[in-house]
């Protein structure tokens, strides 16, 4: 894992920019790690979990996206959004790691 850095996101829940509040709270949320480095690129990626299942995703365990794909906004419906956003909120946090738990 790479050391800290402010501009690199903390470890913890975020949701992706598909996520539907409406639908169930896993729905496009993942749990990131870390960042990483690549040995021979030395490009940073983020490493992250997904807390949901599909066919995409398979017998994958972690996904890992470079970190400025990672950090880069997104247009959603005309409006500009974060791809990744970290959650905040204690009561979804709670229900998230209840849900999550193996």
């Amino acid at each position: 894992m790479h050391s800290e850095n402010s501009s690199y996101p903390k470890p913890g829940y975020y949701k992706h920019f598909k996520h539907d509040p409406e639908g169930t709270p896993l729905n496009y949320v993942y749990e990131v790690v870390g960042v990483a480095k690549h040995t021979e690129t030395e490009e940073l990626s983020v490493i992250y979990r997904p807390l949901y299942k599909n066919d995409f995703i398979g017998e994958a365990h972690f996904f890992s996206r470079p970190l400025s794909m990672f950090m880069e906004t997104v247009t959603m419906n005309g409006v500009h959004v974060p791809r990744f956003e970290r959650i905040t909120d204690p009561t979804l946090l709670q229900e998230i790691s209840e849900l999550a738990a193996p």
